[in-house]
């Protein structure tokens, strides 16, 4: 081989290495940061092939994907002064290489610093929310809040958080059977309200319908006591024109209705001369006219049908008096 053809071999190996040591490539997931002497130099944030100074400047690659990054369970307190864990995760992107370059360095250290901001920002923010807030009515506005916060610190460090969640929130072992006891008491303190609304209610339609029950009963007894004055008149009209027909049967007729309510089987007694008034149609027994009685028949079928028909004078009873006691 001559001597050209050597020069000539390693001047083409000296170009190709020339040339290899000043192309680097950047994928479309990449970022790359290009330094000299360990200055930063440029920043290459879209995808291609570039050139830089061989054995002078140097290439670094970042991830332009987001990453993710979780938290250990951390115990917070809430706006009740309640003790929680709380597990969460996040994710996060380079958004500045140079600036992440300058100010974290390694990503190491910024994760590091990534676990005390999202630290602090969580025992900031649920220190305003309460417990129930946390765990169900607010937890999408937490959640915001807390990646609000945290970026307000990485934008300096030029990163953005893409997102944070909240895993799981819960309180420690030793106080859920205490917060069960006191969500118990208030499920029972509001089961006695609503039955206290409605036994007041049903005192209320008690009420209402025994008012009812009152007005109905009393109107009933009026209108009977109405109808009752009326039919009271009415038998005594027929009475009083009996009575006008025939006195002396009429007369007979009451007697006899006395004798009857008084001489029933019962505890009452009575001790009455037999010569007394009382006893007057037993000693006249049989002196009744046959002619009154028959104007009394007459008189009771002329009374109107509807009337209370005016008895006929039974025949009459034979009743045995005691006998005086004899005289000493």
């Amino acid at each position: 081989m001559s001597v050209k053809s050597i020069i000539g071999l390693v001047v083409a190996a000296v170009v190709a290495v020339l040339l290899y040591g000043s192309l680097f490539l950047v994928y479309p997931y990449e970022q790359a940061i290009v330094t000299q002497f360990g200055r930063i130099e440029r920043a290459v944030p879209e995808p291609g092939l570039y050139f830089k100074t061989p054995f002078i400047q140097s290439v670094e690659y970042l991830d332009k994907r987001a990453r993710y990054l979780e938290q250990s369970e951390r115990e917070v307190i809430d706006s009740g002064k309640k003790r929680l864990l709380i597990d969460s995760f996040a994710r996060y992107r380079i958004t500045d290489p140079i600036l992440f370059k300058r100010q974290a360095k390694f990503l190491s250290n910024f994760e590091s610093q990534l676990n005390g901001f999202m630290e602090a920002s969580l025992r900031d923010v649920v220190a305003e929310f309460t417990f129930k807030d946390i765990v169900r009515d607010k937890r999408d506005e937490l959640v915001e809040l807390i990646r609000q916060s945290v970026n307000e610190k990485t934008e300096r460090l030029g990163v953005e958080l893409v997102d944070y969640r909240i895993r799981r929130a819960d309180l420690p072992k030793e106080n859920s059977e205490a917060v069960y006891r006191q969500m118990q008491t208030e499920r029972q303190q509001e089961a006695n309200g609503i039955r206290a609304d409605g036994e007041k209610l049903s005192q209320q339609i008690r009420s209402i319908a025994d008012r009812n029950a009152t007005v109905i009963i009393a109107n009933a007894n009026r209108d009977s006591d109405i109808q009752r004055g009326i039919g009271d008149a009415q038998r005594n009209a027929i009475f009083a024109a009996a009575y006008g027909k025939n006195p002396d049967f009429f007369e007979f007729y009451r007697s006899m209705k006395a004798y009857e309510s008084s001489l029933t089987n019962g505890d009452t007694r009575l001790v009455l001369s037999p010569e007394g008034e009382f006893f007057s149609y037993f000693n006249d027994a049989g002196k009744v006219p046959a002619a009154d009685v028959q104007k009394a028949e007459k008189a009771a079928a002329a009374a109107p049908a509807s009337a209370v028909p005016v008895p006929v004078a039974p025949a009459p009873a034979v009743v045995t008096a005691p006998e005086a006691p004899a005289a000493n």
